[in-house]
């Protein structure tokens, strides 16, 4: 007989999926950096020092107190002694060690320079001494400087602004300078005054060139030397000049033309602004 052939059947295997092991991040922890702390910066600079003394008499000499000096501390929070000794290493009393020879402090032709070495000395004077500010002062050339440059450069502003100004504006500031004087100037010398007043007062220049008000007080003034507006004799009322008609009171304790100035910003007072100013033109 015939063996039957035997048909092998494939079994499929099934691979098993192994799921990866999920990772779960550690937080980093950051190692903390030791900072190496920087050492403090002494503000006392060590240098020469000049003090001298205030107003314009300045003696042959004068003595200052170099003991029974009491000078609040507020870290400690009560009064400490202080006493100039050459000897010593600080000006504290509680502080001094051993004898204490005490030194005078002279001012000689209004003036004491103090050269960096005593050290002592100069804290008192600078940062201590009752005096400080008030009979003397310490020189400070650098502040000075700094000082006379923003003077300097104020000026160079008000000049400019004086250079670039108009001519209305110009007469305005001058007439606060000099009064009435300035309707008699020709445009060259009104020019010329504006440059010198801004060079001589370039703060007060600069604050007069801002001030809207000013243009307004001249127009006032202007209008009034010409007749056409009318101030009474107490300086509280301004009226027209042909009629006497009564255009507005001034305010108690105000400045008459200042008070024009800033009726003339009114409803009313406009009107009457550009009816003086077609008759002034």
């Amino acid at each position: 007989m015939a063996k039957k052939k035997e048909t092998k059947k494939e079994v499929a295997i099934e691979t098993p999926v192994v799921e990866a092991p999920q990772v779960v991040e550690q937080p980093k922890i950051k190692t903390p950096v030791m900072e190496t702390p920087k050492p403090k910066k002494n503000k006392w600079e060590i240098k020469d020092r000049v003090y001298i003394l205030k107003g314009s008499k300045k003696p042959l000499s004068k003595m200052i107190k170099s003991a029974n000096i009491y000078w609040f501390d507020e870290e400690k929070g009560y009064e400490r002694e202080l006493k100039y000794c050459q000897n010593q290493r600080t000006t504290f009393v509680d502080e001094m060690q051993g004898d204490q020879r005490l030194s005078h402090i002279i001012f000689r032709n209004g003036m004491l320079p103090v050269p960096k070495e005593k050290t002592v000395l100069q804290k008192l004077l600078s940062n201590y001494h009752p005096m400080s500010d008030v009979l003397y002062y310490e020189w400070k050339p650098t502040e000075v400087a700094a000082s006379e440059i923003d003077t300097l450069e104020m000026e160079i502003e008000a000049l400019n602004a004086a250079q670039s100004m108009d001519i209305d504006m110009a007469e305005a500031i001058m007439r606060v300078e000099i009064g009435s004087k300035v309707s008699d100037m020709s445009s060259k010398e009104l020019k010329r005054d504006l440059l010198l007043y801004a060079k001589k007062n370039p703060a007060l220049f600069l604050e007069l060139a801002d001030d809207d008000n000013v243009v307004l007080r001249n127009f006032g003034i202007r209008a009034t030397e010409m007749g056409l507006l009318k101030l009474s004799s107490d300086q509280r009322t301004f009226s027209w000049g042909s009629n006497d008609r009564k255009l507005m009171n001034v305010p108690f304790d105000e400045h008459p033309y200042s008070a024009l100035a800033a009726w003339f910003k009114t409803d009313e007072g406009m009107e009457i602004y550009s009816n003086i100013e077609k008759r002034l033109n």
